[in-house]
């Protein structure tokens, strides 16, 4: 939103706790049978969200007009219901309001 997207109509930042991501990340690697440390997950994912937010080109951070998004406590519908509704209210603001 800050560096791709800046003149997007709708700009959403999807964001979890390096815990919640960890738990998912552990969750998924099980189905498929592979042997993972949840602690090692979670440092990893720890240490790459430190490196894109302190990047020389193109940090990672929220645009000032952007919806936060906190997925920690929500299951993959329920994030894109979320999404879907912020995207209907901006639509119902009218093309006027978006663009501010």
């Amino acid at each position: 939103g800050t560096c791709v997207l800046p003149d997007a109509q709708v700009k959403i930042f999807l964001t979890a706790s390096a815990e919640t991501r960890a738990k998912r990340r552990f969750e998924e690697l099980k189905k498929k049978g592979q042997s993972a440390d949840i602690r090692m997950i979670e440092a990893d994912m720890k240490a790459r969200d430190e490196r894109d937010m302190n990047r020389e080109v193109a940090p990672l951070s929220m645009a000032e007009d952007a919806v936060l998004v906190d997925s920690s406590y929500m299951n993959i519908d329920e994030v894109v219901d979320t999404i879907k509704e912020i995207i209907e209210n901006r639509q119902k603001m009218g093309a006027e309001t978006l663009w501010k």
